[in-house]
């Protein structure tokens, strides 16, 4: 005579069941939210997102921008940048300003505005100041390494006669 134990059959430990895979589907979502919220975040706050304050103003003047850009390629000077980390944890700015014959530009009033491509509220302007003739030197303290937009004009009798936009690097 055999006998059959009819009874329940062991759980197995290593066995899959439907709290399981929800439980590990859950997780898996619960961490990409996670990244993904980690991301979106600092995102928002390195970039806030605005080139321009007003796109409608840069809109109208456009096309005096263009004929400013023709009227400074016509005029034809060179204007040569340098920007030294100075010992004090900012930065020294030497401009020097020649017309299309070689000669010196005097009476000018340059301006360097310094913009941070990523973070607002430590961008700053830097006037220059002419020492020797064509030669604008100016300072600007505590400026961060990294890079920056460097926009400098050149004006004479409230009109705009240069322009300049370019990308620096300023090591430590």
């Amino acid at each position: 005579m055999t006998t059959t134990h009819q009874g329940a059959m062991p759980k197995d430990p290593k066995a899959f069941t439907g709290r399981t895979v929800l439980f590990w589907l859950l997780g898996f979502f619960a961490v990409i939210f996670a990244a993904n919220a980690v991301f979106i975040w600092l995102a928002v706050g390195s970039f806030p997102g605005v080139v321009v304050e007003s796109s409608y103003t840069a809109g109208q003047t456009y096309n005096q921008e263009i004929a400013d850009a023709k009227a400074q390629t016509e005029r034809g000077w060179q204007v040569k940048a340098d920007l030294t980390r100075a010992a004090n944890g900012g930065a020294s700015l030497k401009v020097e300003a020649r017309d299309k014959l070689g000669a010196p530009l005097t009476g000018l009033a340059f301006v360097a505005h310094l913009n941070h491509p990523t973070h607002d509220g430590v961008d700053l302007d830097v006037a220059l100041v002419e020492g020797e003739s064509g030669v604008y030197t100016g300072t600007a303290d505590a400026l961060a390494a990294g890079n920056w937009n460097m926009v400098l004009d050149a004006e004479s009798a409230d009109e705009r006669l240069f322009r300049s936009e370019n990308r620096i690097f300023l090591s430590e």
